[in-house]
């Protein structure tokens, strides 16, 4: 089977900076451990990230309900260390697809973002995707909506949740709930 791994917004804001998620190092790291023991199930690996300009709609000084996170360029944005080499140094292709970088659209999902929409759906096809594997940072918001776009999409049946790579705010109860009732594979 083709498989594709999308990891949703592994950055240091949402790990250990100004958004930070409860139990996002210890899934990340496990993570790390994951993808180094697998490397070989997968045809190709998508990472995502928020990219918000200073002036994004999300921030509360702007408006928006959350605290300025993941802005472009700085430290917060950055992929988390420990997935550094076993997401890039491997034999497919891995390729970081941004979102939120629009001023006035919040973007939880990638699907959202048309220029990473397109970006994924080339990769399925070229590469006859089955299955996208997704797990990532933050399970109750970002996870969820890439998942729920990502169904709109491409069904149900392509999508497989890896439950321990994943950290939410709500420690997994929004996500669960979804994942069970719309019968979503999942790997605990």
């Amino acid at each position: 089977m083709n498989r594709l791994i999308i990891v949703v917004d592994p950055q240091i804001d949402f790990i250990s900076g100004s958004l930070s998620v409860n139990g996002a190092a210890e899934a990340m790291d496990a993570l790390a451990d994951y993808i180094h023991k697998i490397n070989e199930l997968y045809q190709y690996k998508i990472v995502t990230n928020d990219w918000h300009p200073l002036n994004h709609c999300s921030f509360q000084r702007n408006g928006g309900i959350w605290p300025v996170h993941c802005l472009q360029y700085s430290v917060g944005a950055a992929i988390y260390p420990g997935l550094i080499e076993p997401i890039f140094k491997t034999r497919v292709a891995t390729r970081v697809l941004r979102k939120g970088d629009n001023p006035k659209v919040e973007e939880y999902s990638i699907f959202k973002n048309r220029l990473s929409a397109n970006h994924i759906k080339r990769i399925i096809d070229m590469k006859h995707i089955e299955q996208i594997d997704l797990c990532g940072i933050a399970g109750d918001y970002c996870v969820l909506n890439t998942l729920k776009d990502g169904v709109e999409v491409f069904g149900k049946e392509m999508f497989n949740v890896l439950m321990p790579y994943i950290a939410s705010i709500d420690g997994g109860e929004s996500l669960n709930k979804f994942v069970k009732d719309n019968n979503i594979k999942v790997t605990y």
